[in-house]
């Protein structure tokens, strides 16, 4: 019985081999090797994920969306990556057709134009559409002059690298982009401003682009005429304030033709072999030594000694104004006539970085000086009342014509001695 039983448990073990064993009957292979196939590929340790075929082995009809859905999120990444690169890109060749810098420095000096052109009260809205139409309008005018100078930079060591030279854009879409925001700058400073404002961005667009780019090529005046350029933006924002151009208004404008003229000898002088190479007739290639180039940047900072006492003396700044202006045109005075006496790169260097430090000081120092309507009013009223106070008195003269000098501004002796040329203030009777 035990012996039967034995041989009984032996048989089922045998079976049970042959039902598990490779070499067995194919239709229990055909059964079993799906279900091993299958326990493998879904172990919790297995590293790979099952697919589609291994479904379709199991009897299991795949989803059609998971693998629709992951094809669409890599194009999607692919194409969110490739439209950030152009965005990076174009956005890069943008900035440097628009000289953003130098358009930011025409932004800043029309800005102050507006708050001095404001009177008492400053309309932060219209401040920041005029300062958008500027830098609109200035970027146009700056890629229009790459476009026409385009070979020229491209034999200029310092201007090589910009877009057009460099094939990072073409000057089709280069023209396209200059038109489009000269177009807007002037649409919204007609719109938001007045159409002097307007008028004065379209002119000076005009002249930069098509007057003072061609003739930098022909004829050495092309830089005075850079500086009546660079002398309208502040004069656009004074219009764009008030709605007219009054004397007054004349004051930055003068104070920035006069400061480009040594700014752009100093440049000219350290990138001559450079103006040379690209075909540009500037000032200082018919200047070997120097000395007329460091001339006339030293007598154009001269002409920015009295501009202190005219905003005085015309109401626009109070007092102070005069003796901080005074000491900051002298400063970059010594250094255009340290670069006169000695012809140097140093020097003509170091006459360079003091007129970029002289612009803003003086705008600066214009803005916090700067002397409202209201302001304006109680002083000519106080004025005015010394006046009658003087003249409705009988036996007091002297006493009263010792009140009139201690109320007299001391730039009124200044105005009328030192600088002759200047209008006599109407306080100074015969």
């Amino acid at each position: 019985m035990w012996r039967n039983s034995v041989s009984f448990s032996s048989k089922l073990i045998n079976s049970n081999k042959s039902l598990f064993n490779p070499s067995s009957c194919s239709g229990a292979n055909d059964v079993v090797r799906p279900l091993l196939h299958c326990r493998s590929e879904f172990h919790p340790y297995s590293s790979s994920p099952p697919s589609s075929s291994d479904y379709l082995k199991l009897g299991f009809q795949p989803s059609d969306g998971l693998p629709a859905l992951s094809a669409a999120a890599v194009d999607l990444a692919s194409l969110a990556s490739k439209s950030a690169q152009l965005t990076r890109h174009y956005g890069r060749c943008y900035w440097e057709l628009s000289k953003a810098r130098l358009s930011m420095l025409v932004v800043a000096t029309s800005g102050t134009g507006f708050v001095l052109g404001s009177g008492s009260a400053v309309d932060f809205a219209g401040l920041c559409c005029t300062c958008a139409g500027t830098m609109m309008v200035a970027a146009s005018a700056n890629s229009l002059n790459q476009v026409f100078e385009k070979y020229n930079d491209a034999k200029m060591k310092r201007t090589m690298q910009r877009p057009l030279p460099s094939g990072r854009i073409t000057r089709p879409h280069a023209v396209a982009w200059a038109c489009t925001a000269g177009l807007a700058g002037t649409a919204l400073l007609a719109s938001k401003a007045n159409m002097l404002a307007a008028g004065l961005a379209a002119s000076n667009l005009i002249l930069y682009a098509f007057v003072y780019t061609p003739l930098k090529q022909i004829h050495p005046v092309n830089t005075w005429v850079g500086a009546v350029v660079g002398a309208i933006p502040p004069l656009l924002g004074w219009a764009a304030a008030s709605g007219q151009v009054s004397l007054n208004a004349m004051i930055l404008p003068a104070a920035l033709y006069f400061w480009q003229i040594p700014h752009f000898m100093a440049l000219a002088y350290l990138c001559r072999n450079d103006y040379a190479a690209g075909g540009f007739r500037m000032f200082s290639l018919a200047d070997a030594s120097g000395q007329r180039t460091a001339a006339v940047a030293l007598r154009n900072c001269a002409y920015l000694i009295p501009l202190g006492y005219v905003a005085y003396d015309w109401g626009v700044t109070s007092g102070w104004f005069c003796i901080e202006s005074t000491i900051l045109t002298l400063a970059i005075s010594a250094t255009a006539f340290s670069f006169y006496k000695d012809r140097t790169t140093h020097k003509a260097r170091r006459m360079f970085h003091a007129s970029l430090l002289y612009l803003p000081v003086f705008m600066s120092g214009i803005l916090f000086h700067r002397i409202s309507d209201n302001q304006q009013c109680l002083v000519e009223g106080s004025s005015q009342s010394i006046a009658e106070l003087s003249m409705s008195s009988q036996d007091g003269s002297v006493i009263q014509k010792d009140k009139l000098k201690k109320h007299r501004p001391p730039v009124s002796y200044a105005s009328v001695a030192p600088f002759p040329f200047l209008p006599v203030p109407s306080y100074v009777s015969s």
